[in-house]
C-alpha cells in the first residue's frame, strides 16, 4: 500500500459503545450510548455506518451485523483517568492523562471566587454552581443586568464558565477575565480543563440567548502529540470544530472553528477540496453538548441518522489513498439518569479504497492505537502510547 495522501479523522463526541470494565468507579454501570439510544427510539436507521461495520462492534436495534462490510471495525478502551473530551482526544493522539482534571459539582471554593473578584476587578459574582448554561442565564440573567456581576458556573465536566451580557461586558473584557482565571487562578490543584467565555444577549428571561462568540481557554497538552509530530514532519494538520480548543491550538497548521455538526460536516468537505496532504481532524459536538448532556435521546438518534445520510458525501470525495476513521472520545448516554459523560469504549471504523475491508480489529487497549496507526500511515515517529493496527488493514 502506498502512503495515503490524507487521513480524515471524525470524532462523534460522546458516542460510546458500552461501559468500560472500570465504569463502576464513575457510577456508569450499564451505560451504552449507542445501544441504549437504539432501544429507546425503537431502532436506529444507519445503513451507511452499518455497511462500514458499526453493527459488528456491538449489537444494537436497527443496525444489523454486516456480513460483507466495506470497512474495518473495533473498539478501544481508555487508559487515561476520567471521561472528558480533553483526555479522550489527547489519548487518541498519544498522550495519556494519569490524573483526572478537577470538577466542582458543589461550586468553586471561596478562595477561587475571592481571587477572581479581586484580580478581575468585578464587584461580585452570581451563581457559582453546577448548572445548564441556558438555564442559568434564564435564572440569573436579569440579576446580572441589574448588578453587573458575572455569572460563574460549572458542569459535570472540568470547566469554569463565565457568562456575561455583551452590553455589560464587551467580549474582549470577558476574554480578559477568562485569561486571568486561566493563567493566574485555576492552576496547580485547581487546574481545570477549560475556562469558557459564554457571552449572551437579550433583555429579559424570555429572550436571553447565547451568542456564537464563545471562546475556550484550555490547558495545553503536557507533551508532543501525534499532531505535533505530523506538523514537524511537514504535513498539514487541520482542526475542524473544537479541536483547536482541546489542544489549545498546539500541533495544528490551520483550524476552522465550527459550532454544530452540520457546520463541521460542511467544513470537512471543504477541507477535502483544499488539502492535498495530511490530517483533517474534526469533532462533531452536538451528540454531547446539545443532546447527550440534556438526555435528549430522540434528537441524539436523529443526529446519528443525519450523519449517516451525509457519510457518502465524504466517501465519494475520497481519493484512492485516503483513509477515513470514525471514532468517539467518551460516552454520553442520553438514556440514563445522569447528564454527565459516561466511561465507555469508543468505536473504531476504518474505510479506504486502497486498504482491506472486513477486518475485525478487536478490543484495543488504548485510544492511542488510533494515533499510532495515523503515525505509521504517514511514516513519522510513533507516540509514546498506542499500537498501530496498520499492518492488519493494509493490502
Amino acid at each position: 500500500m502506498t502512503t495515503p495522501m490524507r487521513v480524515i479523522l471524525i470524532v462523534l463526541d460522546g458516542v460510546g459503545v458500552g461501559a468500560l470494565p472500570d465504569a463502576s468507579l464513575y457510577q456508569d454501570e450499564g451505560s451504552n450510548t449507542l445501544a441504549n439510544t437504539a432501544i429507546k427510539v425503537n431502532g436506529l436507521h444507519l445503513p451507511n455506518l452499518q455497511k462500514l461495520g458499526l453493527g459488528n462492534i456491538i449489537r444494537m436495534k436497527g443496525v444489523p451485523l454486516a456480513t460483507n462490510p466495506i470497512g474495518n471495525w473495533g473498539k478501544a478502551a481508555e487508559i487515561s483517568a476520567g471521561k472528558d473530551s480533553i483526555s479522550g482526544h489527547w489519548e487518541i493522539m498519544g498522550i495519556a492523562v494519569s490524573k483526572s482534571f478537577p470538577t466542582y459539582p458543589d461550586g468553586f471554593p471561596s478562595n477561587i471566587i475571592e481571587q477572581f473578584v479581586r484580580k478581575t476587578g468585578c464587584k461580585g459574582i452570581l451563581g457559582n454552581k453546577a448548572a445548564s448554561g441556558t438555564e442559568i442565564i434564564n435564572e440569573l440573567g436579569e440579576e446580572h443586568l441589574r448588578t453587573k456581576y458575572p455569572i460563574i458556573y460549572t458542569s459535570a465536566d472540568s470547566v469554569f464558565q463565565i457568562a456575561t451580557h455583551e452590553k455589560i461586558y464587551p467580549v474582549e473584557e470577558l476574554y480578559r477575565m477568562c485569561e486571568i482565571a486561566r493563567n493566574e487562578i485555576l492552576i496547580n490543584k485547581h487546574r481545570v480543563g477549560r475556562v469558557i467565555a459564554r457571552p449572551f444577549t437579550g433583555t429579559k428571561k424570555s429572550n436571553f440567548i447565547r451568542t456564537p462568540r464563545r471562546k475556550d481557554f484550555s490547558v495545553s497538552p503536557p507533551e508532543k502529540s501525534v499532531l505535533d509530530i505530523l506538523k514537524e514532519n511537514g504535513h498539514n494538520v487541520i482542526g475542524v470544530g473544537k479541536i483547536e480548543d482541546l489542544f489549545n491550538f498546539q500541533g495544528l497548521t490551520d483550524s476552522v472553528h465550527t459550532h454544530h455538526n452540520d457546520e463541521a460536516m460542511d467544513e470537512i468537505l471543504k477541507q477535502m477540496t483544499k488539502v492535498e496532504d495530511g490530517l483533517i481532524f474534526a469533532n462533531l459536538p452536538d451528540f454531547d453538548t446539545d443532546w447527550g448532556h440534556r438526555n435528549n435521546y430522540s434528537a441524539f438518534a436523529k443526529g446519528l441518522e443525519d450523519f449517516d445520510r451525509w457519510l457518502p458525501d465524504v466517501m465519494n470525495k475520497m481519493k484512492l489513498d485516503d483513509i477515513l476513521i470514525i471514532t468517539a472520545d467518551h460516552g454520553c448516554d442520553p438514556t440514563t439518569k445522569s447528564t454527565d459523560h459516561s466511561r465507555e469504549y469508543i468505536p473504531i471504523l476504518i474505510y479506504g479504497k486502497s486498504i482491506k475491508k472486513g477486518i475485525q480489529l478487536g478490543i484495543r487497549k488504548t485510544f492511542g492505537d488510533i494515533g499510532a496507526t495515523i503515525s505509521e500511515i504517514f511514516q513519522v515517529p510513533l507516540p509514546k502510547i498506542g499500537k498501530s493496527f496498520l499492518k492488519d488493514i493494509k493490502n
